[in-house]
């Protein structure tokens, strides 16, 4: 095993109240290189009894040290985790596209966006204005906007140092403390930003990281009573889990839950630029992205030259591992991998016309490595599995529209409704589709469109709750009212 020098650096310990704590059962949980699937840390699993002590030490911040420092000095803090974090760019890019396996190019996009959000929460930290209500001349009634408490935030694989940063910058910028749970299949940059916080004067025990497997580490962070909110990021099933366990001490919950999301083309629609939407849809991290342009839904009139271009295109793609900034990187897992080939095989033996690729990658030098073709199915039937059924890889769907009101149909037939994306040079039919489909964004003419100031987060089984702009602030803030009569 050869361990690339900059994960070497990373210390893999839980933190709590500022500190590395041995974990005294010496349990630990692999992280795997993707390309090659080799072992390049072991890091430690944090029990029961150190999630407890994660969450009180964040209880102790929130009442002492980080309750005292003034909102103004929360936002310069804030700040400078963003000025290190751009500082130490490619030290950290190097180390998310290791342990995620996505392409270099994505993995310093991600530290940007990460940096991103902190310098806009820390805009917003000596800003949360009450009201006053006007109750008549007898009463002066007003509301302050409290931090809600200890929060929990359950990471997922795909993004692990942007979805931290999503959910801690705007708690800590409202003066909520955290405890994070990275996912056990990429942890590293999560225990790594704990060193920015800290170099940038967090007090001790405002950030805590304990990791572990889902069903043991963050089942305990999630049900305990000392956690006043969880944001979760995952699957359905997991994310109905987690609701049901923070309901045992009645705490707020966010969850993200993916989607099987629609981009719509039509015939007025730029066919190039809707071709390079459609790749950046589907290809950007191999897939595995819970906003991915999963199905596309192209009116029959331009279909087959807009699935000739795609497949010239894709036809082309180079793999290899992350650091080499390949067009496709690896899969996250063996078991990821496991997953896409089992949905797309069980599509081919039920009718499902393979256009491109539908099977895993073997790239040369890289014989180890967890590699899925990019992937094109035509579909007909609109309640195949395949169509409903999230596969979180290179492999987009396609389904044949008759007409713009077809369209619209199978955009909303699914039991998902994260984001949705259309390309037409129509606006008017744009801004039609826009109000019709059942999503918690649109994106018209570029696929991922927004950035850190625009709401996120999803309707139907795709969750409850937004993220990033200034919505996301609401989930970390309680509302206190006070009326006086005088």
């Amino acid at each position: 095993m050869t361990v690339h020098p900059d994960i070497k650096k990373i210390a893999l310990d839980p933190i709590i109240a500022g500190e590395r704590i041995k974990v005294s059962d010496e349990r630990t949980w692999p992280t795997y290189d993707a390309a090659d699937g080799q072992v390049i840390a072991e890091v430690p699993i944090a029990n029961q009894e150190l999630v407890s002590d994660a969450v009180e030490a964040a209880r102790t911040a929130l009442e002492g040290d980080w309750k005292r420092v003034l909102p103004a000095e929360r936002g310069r803090m804030l700040n400078r985790v963003a000025a290190f974090l751009r500082r130490d760019r490619d030290t950290i890019a190097r180390i998310e596209s290791i342990d995620s396996g996505k392409p270099l190019r994505e993995a310093l996009g991600d530290v940007e966006t990460s940096a991103r959000y902190f310098e806009y929460y820390a805009g917003i930290a000596d800003k949360l204005q009450g009201d006053t209500v006007p109750l008549g001349p007898d009463y002066v009634s007003l509301t302050l906007h409290e931090p809600v408490g200890v929060t929990a935030h359950i990471i997922p694989w795909n993004f692990p140092l942007v979805t931290t940063a999503r959910g801690v910058a705007p708690s800590l910028a409202v003066g909520a403390t955290a405890v994070v749970k990275p996912a056990e299949q990429t942890p590293l940059t999560a225990l790594l930003l704990n060193d920015y916080l800290t170099e940038a004067g967090l007090p001790a025990g405002v950030y805590n990281v304990v990791c572990g497997p889902g069903d043991e580490t963050g089942q305990a962070l999630v049900s305990h009573p000392g956690i006043a909110h969880v944001t979760f990021t995952g699957s359905v099933q997991t994310g109905q889990q987690v609701m049901r366990s923070a309901a045992s001490h009645v705490a707020s919950v966010t969850l993200e839950l993916g989607g099987k999301s629609p981009l719509v083309v039509l015939p007025s629609a730029d066919l190039d630029a809707a071709r390079e939407g459609i790749i950046k849809a589907i290809f950007t991290n191999s897939g595995q992205v819970c906003s991915a342009g999963s199905r596309l839904i192209v009116e029959k009139s331009v279909a087959s030259p807009l699935l000739r271009a795609l497949t010239d295109s894709i036809a082309a793609f180079r793999f290899g591992r992350g650091l080499d900034d390949p067009d496709l990187g690896p899969i996250v897992s063996a078991e990821q991998l496991s997953k896409i080939s089992s949905m797309v095989e069980a599509a081919r033996r039920s009718g499902v016309h393979v256009l491109f690729g539908g099977e895993p990658k073997r790239v040369d030098g890289l014989e180890g490595g967890w590699f899925y073709s990019p992937t094109l199915l035509q579909a007909d039937d609109p309640f195949h599995p395949i169509v409903q059924e999230e596969v979180f890889g290179p492999v987009l769907t396609i389904q044949i529209a008759d007409d713009f009101d077809h369209a619209i149909e199978l955009a909303n037939g699914t039991n998902y409704g994260l984001v949705a994306g259309i390309y037409s040079r129509d606006i008017s039919s744009a801004l039609r589709f826009a109000k019709a489909v059942d999503a918690g964004q649109v994106f018209i003419n570029q696929f991922f469109a927004g950035g850190v100031e625009t709401p996120f987060g999803g309707v139907k089984m795709s969750g409850f709750g937004r993220e990033k702009g200034l919505e996301a602030v609401r989930n970390y803030c309680r509302v206190k009212t006070i009326t006086a009569r005088i």
